[in-house]
């Protein structure tokens, strides 16, 4: 008789010693299903039957691919890319320094993002240009932008006091640009200012030098400048302030979107994001100096030094569900009523906001 059957003929002869034994087979018995046949099969198995798996067995999801805009969206995220614990994913993320790179890589045949945190007017943009190809998740952002004055000087204190002077700016075409030109309307000047575009890190460089008088940055870049700065470039407008003294409606910088087709395929995924993205933000408000150094670790600020002091100013938030359409749909009106190409042409609908 060879190994096989006689390995099976003794596991049969032990099999019904124990039933006769015990009456049946034993409550939560993982030996033998209760259908087992009394008779052994001709030949075992090579290998032993594993255990059925019971009902809080882990299964694995799908990880979204995440993309996060370098500044105040990334040192929300900052958290949950750096260190997760127990109860979060770990992500397959990039941090990019445009909104350009952002919608190549969540549109086309092979996408390369699923989520991607982007400027807020981007994100209405793109779900108009793509015909619901993507849709809000959450808000993660209110105003971060501040105009800096350099040199020592003092003279600018309000929008208007930028009558006559070129300001310089990040952000062309995106959220920065519609903001700045929309103060300088509602503040009478818009005539009087010449606007100049360029990256960021060049006005930082032009500040320092005095070579410009004033610029409107976002943080952190404007915490960055002022911090190298030895006290000659000083903060001049908070222009969320500027924002809600002037038009009276909210501010809302940043959006994270997701492709509807990620959505409807793993909407567990999409679920563990949202979890996982307001723990972060929440991390990072309520423990600044470690976040601080998450921050600085990921490149997105030069030093922790200078991450911990643009972190109250970057006005994070999470908003998500139901409360989303009222918090930002204000600021889309105004954009639309400015300029409709800066949200693709038209107001969304109301199927833009993922609402579960």
């Amino acid at each position: 008789m060879n190994c096989k059957k006689l390995t099976a003929l003794l596991l049969a002869l032990a099999l019904a010693f124990a039933l006769a034994a015990c009456g049946g087979p034993a409550a939560n018995s993982t030996e033998a299903p209760s259908d087992v046949p009394s008779e052994a099969p001709t030949e075992a198995p090579s290998e032993a039957p594993t255990e059925a798996p019971s009902e809080d067995v882990h299964v694995e999801q799908a990880v979204p691919r995440l993309a996060v805009l370098s500044g105040p969206t990334g040192i929300g995220a900052a958290k949950m890319l750096s260190v997760p614990d127990e109860n979060e994913q770990s992500y397959d993320y990039v941090i990019e320094a445009d909104n350009s790179a952002l919608v190549a890589g969540l549109t086309g045949p092979e996408p390369a993002y699923d989520i991607a945190t982007m400027a807020s007017n981007m994100a209405v943009n793109l779900y108009n240009k793509t015909e619901g190809g993507v849709k809000i998740i959450a808000l993660g952002t209110l105003g971060v932008l501040h105009i800096l004055e350099s040199g020592g000087g003092t003279s600018i204190n309000s929008v208007a006091d930028l009558a006559g002077k070129t300001v310089w700016s990040a952000g062309q075409g995106a959220n920065p640009e519609y903001i700045l030109r929309h103060l300088l309307e509602k503040s009478g000047v818009a005539d009087q200012v010449t606007v100049q575009f360029a990256d960021a890190s060049e006005i930082q460089a032009k500040l320092l030098t005095g070579e410009i008088e004033c610029a409107m940055l976002p943080v952190p870049a404007a915490t960055a400048a002022i911090a190298k700065s030895e006290g000659q470039v000083r903060d001049a407008v908070d222009v969320t302030e500027a924002w809600n003294e002037l038009d009276g409606g909210s501010l809302v910088m940043t959006a994270v979107v997701v492709r509807t087709e990620f959505l409807e395929t793993c909407p567990d995924a999409v679920a563990a994001f949202l979890k996982d993205y307001k723990a972060s933000i929440d991390y990072v408000t309520g423990n600044v100096d470690e976040a601080a150094q998450m921050v600085a670790d990921l490149g997105i600020t030069p030093s922790a030094g200078i991450a911990k002091a643009a972190i109250p100013q970057c006005h994070l938030t999470f908003i998500a569900g139901a409360d989303m359409k009222p918090a930002i749909s204000g600021y889309f009106e105004t954009l639309n009523a400015m300029d409709p190409t800066s949200i693709g042409g038209k107001l969304p609908d109301d199927a833009i906001y993922y609402v579960p």
